[in-house]
């Protein structure tokens, strides 16, 4: 099995932050033998963003050529909360809902991944079993202070903010993994750094080759500033809808337009060259230059039908300003059971957005209207001259319409 060069120039350049040992990579990757290429996920959480895509788009271009991906279900570390960027101690999970994330992750990551080349292993598999003598023998690997030597660690304890056992044992317990599955290359984010070269160092103690690090970069979010995060709600969700995707990728910033790109898209080097070039000289309009980046975005999610179809809606009802033909549609059969409710509170009861706090957050920011009269105040219900058939706006791009029997 022999890499193209192109292919190889892919893998080792485009949406890379950095690799360790390079020059050691490289020559396994021209090697014939087929690697264990390993990448935990602690499914703390249940849903998957584009920012999680990066480092899977490697695992499928690795994956193409020839060799197995190792998907580490981090359901022992998901318990403990990974403390990388934290800083506070983080609470600790059920097994229940480790669980239920762990099954909803995995239907996310085969979206990306080829299922018939990855091979799943949870964590239990190995730690189920650990005794508090291969514990002790673990932690006996490393100091206080190499943990402490870690910035978000180190911040924390100069701040004098308390920092849990369990958040050391996070690191260690994620090196294991690489023991236990005997990887021969590693893949996670930037922020992931100090925990995948502990991962190293613990191999070559216990007498295994040490993995090779491939780094990706930190995608930033929506808001063109933070990390992309569900709980600062500026991400794209893999489970998102076609027409929310491409609607969120279109309200990037100009500056993440680049990145997303060479991140997030197969386009060749050649062209991400010419698109980089026009960018800055500013012979494109970056309105078109985000439409191709959502098109090629949604395809691969999805496909080119529902991309298109996507595309023509983000025309029709942002650029246009027209309304929807496929309205979502909320009837209510006795306006008496919700009069006396605020309107924050409707819109969340009836999941025409995600909690009660980002209901209040838009109707703050005059991004909730009725019959096209924008709603200043958190008003109840019965305070907002509601006819038999109503039209809301939610937000920048959804509508519903409000039918009172």
């Amino acid at each position: 099995m022999h890499i193209r060069l192109s292919k190889l120039d892919t893998i080792m350049n485009r949406g890379i932050a950095e690799v360790i040992v390079k020059s050691d990579l490289i020559t396994l990757l021209k090697d014939r033998r087929p690697l264990r290429i390993k990448m935990g996920f602690d499914p703390s959480a249940p849903d998957l963003h584009l920012g999680h895509c990066v480092g899977l788009r490697k695992l499928r271009q690795l994956q193409e050529e020839g060799h197995t991906v190792v998907v580490i279900v981090g359901d022992w570390t998901a318990q403990i909360g990974d403390p990388t960027g934290q800083s506070v101690t983080r609470p600790m999970l059920s097994q229940e809902q480790v669980d239920k994330n762990a099954e909803t992750y995995l239907s996310q990551l085969f979206k990306i991944v080829d299922k018939n080349k990855t091979e799943i292993r949870k964590q239990s598999e190995w730690f189920s079993d650990f005794s508090l003598k291969d514990v002790i023998k673990l932690t006996s690997n490393f100091t206080v202070a190499q943990f402490l030597a870690r910035d978000d660690f180190s911040k924390r304890y100069k701040a004098n903010h308390p920092i849990a056992i369990t958040e050391f044992m996070y690191p260690l317990l994620q090196a294991y993994d690489s023991v236990a599955v005997k990887s021969d290359v590693e893949v996670g984010g930037t922020d992931q750094k100090f925990n995948l070269l502990v991962g190293r160092d613990l191999q070559q103690m216990m007498g295994q080759k040490p993995q090779q690090c491939i780094l990706v970069p930190i995608l930033v979010g929506t808001d063109g500033t933070h990390k992309m995060s569900k709980s600062l709600g500026n991400y794209i969700g893999v489970t998102d809808t076609a027409k929310t995707m491409y609607a969120k990728t279109m309200s990037l910033p100009d500056s993440q337009i680049m990145p997303y790109f060479e991140c997030l898209t197969d386009i060749n080097e050649q062209e991400l060259s010419e698109l980089n070039s026009a960018m800055e000289n500013e012979s494109i309009n970056p309105m078109d230059a985000k439409k191709t980046l959502a098109k090629q975005i949604v395809t691969q999610m999805y496909e080119i039908n529902s991309a298109n179809s996507a595309q023509a809606e983000f025309e029709s009802v942002v650029q246009n300003k027209e309304i929807p033909s496929d309205l979502d549609e909320v009837s209510i059969e006795n306006l008496n059971t919700i009069r006396n409710l605020k309107l924050s509170n409707f819109l969340a009861n009836f999941n025409l957005v995600k909690s009660n706090s980002e209901a209040r957050r838009l109707i703050d920011q005059n991004a909730v209207s009725i019959n096209n009269v924008i709603v200043k105040e958190n008003l109840n219900v019965s305070e907002l001259h509601l006819n038999t058939t109503n039209l809301l706006k939610i937000g920048r791009n959804k509508y519903v319409k409000l039918l009172i029997n």
